[in-house]
C-alpha cells in the first residue's frame, strides 16, 4: 500500500495555474458553436458533413479535462489507433492506425510533416510533442493518400494549434509529480485590432525510470539497474496573423522543440553492452549501459490567404518547413551519430464554391525532402502533386458525398494515382446516419531505405534504389445512431485494408546480409469500431469505444505488437460552475511481439501482457484566476 501512496501522492500535489490581466484561461478558449474539421476535405467543414470517413476530434476541453501533457497519451483514447512507447517520457513512441505499422499514419502540426525524413522508415517519433497551445487534434482513419500523398495508407492525424482571439490575456502554471517531473508553462494571445497571436512557452523535467527490469534476480546482479531513463524538453509555440481586409490575411506559424533523453543503450541491456568488432557479436559484461539523444525540432508556415469574387473562390499560398535533428552520444559522452532531415514544401490550394450544394477544391505542391548523417553525402528526393477534390450536399444535405483524386510524380520511383470516395445519408425519420468510405493511398520508400550507406561489418548492404512504392487499399462502412434528441449516441464500423508491395528490412540468414526489399504478397488488416456515448445531465458525460483488429502478414501469421482487443471508457462531471472530474480507464489485449525480442537475459519473449490503466484527474477554479488541478 505504501508503495502505491508514494507513487500517487506526489502527483496530486499542489498544481496551480495563475491567470493574469484580469481574465481566466476560461474565458480565453475559444467558443465553437459548430464542430469544424480541416483534415477529412483540407477545407473547413462542419463534423456532420464530411461525408464517411471516420473521424475523431479531440478538443481543447479535452485536453483541458484530462490534464495530460503528451500527445500520445492523448491519443489513446482514439478508436482503431494504437501507441506503442518503449520506456520513460522521452523514449521512442509511435501510434498506428487500425492495425497498419507507424510508417503508415501520416502526422502534421498545422498541416506541416511531422514525420522524419530521417528515419528508417519515414515515421514519427512523438515522444517530445506536448499538448500546449493546442487547439484541437483531428483523426482520420483509412488511405486518405488521394488528399495527402506519401504515409497516408492507413490515417492521417493533423494536430492544431490555437490562433488568438478576444482581449489580450496572458497566463502561467507550474506542476510537480512523481519521478522528480516538474513543469514551467506560460503564454500570451489575443487580438490588436487586425494582428492576432498566440505564444506558448514550457520546460518540463523528469528524472524518469529505468526501462530495465530491476526487479528480475537472473540480470540485478549483472550491473546497477536502478538508473533512470532522464529527459528535458523545451517547447515554444506560437501562430501569427495580419487580416487585412476580411477577403485578405497573412498568416505564420512556428514550433520549435529542444530537447534530450538518456536511454538504455540501443540493444536494451541496462548494464552488459554488445561488443561489435567481432563476429558475432559479444556481450561485454558491465560494459556502458546509457547513450544520450538530443533532438532538435523546427516547423514553420508561412501562407497568403484570400477571397475573390464575393467568396466564391478561395485561394491560399503557402510554404511548409520541417527541420529534425537527432544526435547521439555513447555513455562516454562521445559523439556517436547524427540524422538530420529536412522537407520544404511550398503549394497552392484553391476552392470554388458554386452553391450550397457543391464545394470544389484543388491544388498543386512541390515538396523536397533531405536526409543527412554522419560522414555521408545528403540524400534528397522530390515530389509534384495534383489533386482535385469535391463535395456534395444533395437532398437538403441529407445525402453527402466527398470524392477526391490525385496525382505524386515521385523523381526516383514515379507517377502513382490515389482516389477516395466518402459518402453518408442521414434518415431524419430514425437519426440514422450510413456513412463509408473507399480509398487508395500509397508510401514512398524514405530516403534511408533508398540510399542508407552500407555497413560491411554488420553486413548491410545498404538502402536499394530500385524499391517500388508501398500501396494500400481499404474501405469502411458503418452506422451512427441519434437518440433521446442527441442525448444518446451509438455506432459502429467495420474495416478493411489491404497493403501490397510493403518495404521490409530483410535479413538472409545464409550469408548473414541484410538490405530493404518490397515483400511479395498481400498484408491485410480488418477489424470493427464501435461506440457508445450518454449525456444524462447536462453536467455529466459517459463514452465507452472499443475496437477489434485482426491482421494479417503474407505468411498468414498476425503482425507484432497489435492488439486485437482494445477498450476505451471516459466519464467527466463538471460541478458548481468551478470543479471537473474526469476518469479515463484503458484495456489492451496482449500483443504479439517480434521474432528478435527478449528479455534482459537473452530468453526470447513471445507475447506482451493485456494491461489496464486508469487515470483520474480534477481541476478547481479557486478564484476567476487562479486554478488548482491534479492528476
Amino acid at each position: 500500500m505504501m508503495k502505491w501512496i508514494s507513487v500517487f501522492l506526489p502527483a496530486i500535489a499542489a498544481l496551480f495555474v495563475l491567470n493574469g490581466f484580469a481574465v481566466a484561461a476560461d474565458e480565453t478558449d475559444p467558443v465553437t458553436m459548430e464542430e469544424v474539421v480541416v483534415t477529412a476535405t483540407r477545407t473547413e467543414t462542419a463534423l456532420d458533413k464530411v461525408g464517411g470517413s471516420s473521424v475523431t476530434v479531440i478538443t481543447a476541453e479535452d485536453i483541458k479535462a484530462r490534464k495530460l501533457n503528451m500527445v500520445d497519451d492523448v491519443l489513446r483514447s482514439v478508436p482503431g489507433l494504437d501507441v506503442a512507447s518503449n520506456g520513460s517520457l522521452g523514449s521512442d513512441s509511435t501510434v498506428s492506425i487500425r492495425g497498419a505499422a507507424s510508417k503508415n499514419t501520416l502526422i502534421m502540426v498545422d498541416g506541416i510533416l511531422y514525420n522524419d525524413p530521417s528515419s528508417p522508415s519515414r515515421g514519427a517519433d512523438l515522444a517530445n510533442l506536448n499538448v500546449d497551445n493546442i487547439e484541437r487534434i483531428e483523426v482520420v482513419r483509412g488511405p486518405l493518400g488521394a488528399l495527402y500523398g506519401s504515409n497516408a495508407t492507413a490515417g492521417v492525424i493533423n494536430i492544431i494549434t490555437k490562433k488568438g482571439t478576444g482581449k489580450p490575456t496572458a497566463y502561467i502554471g507550474g506542476e510537480y509529480g512523481s519521478y522528480n517531473t516538474w513543469k514551467l508553462y506560460g503564454g500570451t494571445s489575443g487580438k490588436l485590432k487586425k494582428f492576432n497571436f498566440s505564444f506558448t512557452a514550457s520546460r518540463t523535467e523528469t528524472d524518469g525510470f529505468s526501462s530495465a527490469d530491476a526487479d528480475n534476480p537472473d540480470i540485478a546482479h549483472n550491473g546497477n539497474t536502478s538508473e533512470k531513463d532522464s529527459w528535458e524538453n523545451t517547447t515554444l509555440s506560437g501562430k501569427f496573423g495580419v487580416d487585412i481586409t476580411e477577403d485578405f490575411d497573412i498568416n505564420a506559424i512556428v514550433r520549435y522543440i529542444d530537447a534530450s533523453v538518456n536511454l538504455d543503450d540501443f540493444n536494451g541491456f541496462a548494464a552488459d553492452q554488445w561488443d561489435y568488432s567481432t563476429f558475432p557479436a559479444t556481450l561485454v559484461p558491465n560494459g556502458p549501459k546509457k547513450q544520450k539523444q538530443e533532438t532538435d525540432q523546427l516547423f514553420g508556415e508561412f501562407n497568403i490567404h484570400n477571397y475573390f469574387f464575393d467568396r466564391f473562390l478561395e485561394s491560399e499560398f503557402y510554404y511548409k518547413i520541417s527541420d529534425q535533428k537527432r544526435d547521439i552520444f555513447d555513455a562516454d559522452g562521445n559523439f556517436f551519430q547524427n540524422f538530420d532531415g529536412r522537407t520544404d514544401k511550398l503549394g497552392w490550394q484553391g476552392g470554388l464554391n458554386f452553391s450550397d450544394t457543391n464545394l470544389l477544391s484543388f491544388g498543386l505542391m512541390y515538396f523536397e525532402e533531405k536526409l543527412e548523417q554522419r560522414d555521408s553525402s545528403e540524400k534528397s528526393a522530390d515530389t509534384k502533386s495534383y489533386w482535385v477534390s469535391d463535395q456534395l450536399f444533395l437532398f437538403d444535405e441529407h445525402l453527402i458525398v466527398v470524392g477526391s483524386v490525385r496525382i505524386d510524380d515521385h523523381s526516383q520511383f514515379g507517377t502513382e494515382p490515389t482516389w477516395h470516395i466518402a459518402p453518408s445519408y442521414l434518415i431524419d425519420q430514425t437519426g440514422t446516419t450510413l456513412k463509408g468510405s473507399v480509398g487508395t493511398g500509397f508510401r514512398s520508400p524514405s530516403l534511408f531505405e533508398l540510399f542508407a550507406d552500407p555497413i560491411p561489418m554488420f553486413g548491410f548492404f545498404g538502402g536499394n534504389p530500385n524499391l517500388n512504392a508501398e500501396k494500400s487499399r481499404g474501405w469502411d462502412a458503418g452506422f451512427e445512431q441519434a437518440l433521446f434528441k442527441g442525448k444518446v449516441k451509438f455506432g459502429g464500423t467495420y474495416f478493411y485494408t489491404l497493403f501490397k508491395d510493403k518495404i521490409e528490412f530483410v535479413f538472409d540468414t545464409t550469408t548473414f546480409t541484410s538490405t530493404y526489399e518490397n515483400l511479395v504478397g498481400d498484408t491485410k488488416t480488418r477489424g470493427v469500431e464501435a461506440f457508445a456515448q450518454w449525456t444524462p445531465l447536462d453536467e455529466l458525460d459517459l463514452l465507452l469505444n472499443y475496437t477489434y483488429t485482426d491482421t494479417e502478414d503474407p505468411d498468414g501469421e498476425s503482425l507484432p505488437r497489435r492488439p486485437r482487443n482494445k477498450f476505451y471508457f471516459n466519464t467527466r462531471y463538471r460541478f458548481f460552475d468551478k470543479c471537473t472530474l474526469n476518469l479515463d480507464a484503458y484495456y489492451v489485449d496482449e500483443r504479439k511481439t517480434f521474432e528478435s525480442a527478449a528479455d534482459k537475459i537473452g530468453n526470447p519473449v513471445k507475447k506482451l501482457d493485456d494491461y489496464f490503466l486508469v487515470n483520474l484527474a480534477a481541476y478547481y477554479d479557486i478564484t476567476k484566476h487562479v486554478q488548482l488541478y491534479g492528476r
